[in-house]
């Protein structure tokens, strides 16, 4: 589940990478998930050194395993990988295949916890020593709840290092525990048109794509279920590091515009997207985020058309996905609408983007 927490990128937009005024605020991840993509390219014979150089890393960076990574460009790179693989799915084959060990630390004290519910707990609090932009939230009411959220990088562009997430949670929580676990729920935020049986079966149950959150269930039962590997002393020994390590990591520096683009995208395809119903959710009023959005030169409606540029490129590279569903999936009452708006942005209509393969 940490291996969840080696994971950075740098985001793209429009082909290329986004260039960010404060590099020391981009969070942070130890790499793990990178490191482990690299392997995968590398048994596959895939040159590896030009998809390293269009991330923004380098071999001598990403061959240190002391070195920390960006998460956007960990993001990026995963893209890249699974496009020269040709494996779509590619964060959850990786979350299938890779042994959770490499995952350091985290694993190690969850591993080592009493409970599977301890070792959840562990997770919730110390995913952010691994990667900083990783929130677990751990609930318990009717059912043992993990819920995963960004901070600091956005949400929408990523869909390989969520599913590693996810599915890697699953797994580990199989085996710390021998067994097979069966989610009540399984949902992921992106939308997937493709064929997913081989998460389905893997998961046990339904996965639901294209839901209001990443998220899984499972029994509430399954908290006290011991772990194989539960060591008391082992385990306090290493609270004693994560709790240091957490006490050193630097402070939350989530950037405002990448909180509204993860608060708009919570909210498409449902309906119209409002600046006010934005800034609620952020904790301020609508003119209380237009100023701040001002100060850093930005305003609420050309994030959102950025949004939707950068979501409708993607969906429509996606050959299965028709148009109606891709105006549909991007807050749109119609195709006619969802036409007009791509000409404006790329000067080209759906049809022509997808036609000439540039999307």
């Amino acid at each position: 589940m940490a291996a969840i927490a080696s994971c950075r990128g740098m985001r793209m937009s429009n082909g290329t990478l986004n260039s960010e005024p404060d590099l020391a605020s981009l969070p942070m991840a130890q790499g793990g998930l990178t490191r482990l993509a690299i392997e995968r390219l590398k048994s596959a014979g895939v040159p590896v050194a030009p998809i390293l150089r269009r991330v923004g890393l380098t071999s001598e960076l990403v061959a240190d395993p002391e070195e920390r990574l960006s998460v956007r460009s960990q993001i990026a790179l995963l893209d890249e990988a699974a496009t020269a693989l040709n494996d779509d799915c590619l964060g959850f084959t990786l979350a299938r295949d890779h042994d959770p060990r490499a995952i350091g630390l985290l694993y190690y004290v969850m591993a080592s916890s009493r409970t599977l519910g301890d070792a959840l707990k562990r997770l919730a609090r110390y995913s952010k020593v691994t990667n900083e932009a990783l929130v677990f939230e751990y609930r318990e009411g009717n059912s043992l709840t993990i819920t995963l959220s960004y901070s600091g990088v956005p949400r929408h562009p990523d869909r390989h290092q969520v599913e590693f997430c996810m599915f890697a949670a699953i797994r580990i929580c199989r085996e710390l525990t021998g067994q097979r676990l069966v989610p009540q729920h399984f949902s992921i935020a992106h939308y997937r048109s493709g064929n997913v049986a081989e998460m389905v079966r893997f998961v046990g149950t339904n996965v639901q794509f294209g839901a209001d959150k990443d998220e899984f269930a499972l029994n509430v039962g399954s908290g006290e279920l011991p772990l194989t590997h539960a060591d008391n002393y082992l385990n306090d020994f290493l609270l004693k590091y994560c709790e240091a390590a957490l006490a050193g990591r630097r402070e939350d520096s989530s950037q405002l515009r990448t909180r509204v683009e993860n608060a708009i995208s919570s909210l498409l395809p449902h309906g119209r997207v409002l600046a006010g119903d934005i800034a609620r959710s952020l904790g301020m009023s609508e003119r209380t985020l237009g100023r701040k959005l001002a100060d850093e030169g930005l305003n609420f409606t050309e994030i959102f058309q950025q949004m939707r540029r950068d979501l409708a490129v993607r969906y429509l590279d996606d050959r299965k996905l028709h148009v109606s569903k891709i105006a549909w999936l991007l807050g749109f009452h119609d195709v006619s609408a969802f036409t007009h708006a791509f000409k404006r942005w790329t000067g080209k209509a759906p049809s022509q983007m997808r036609a000439a393969g540039v999307a």
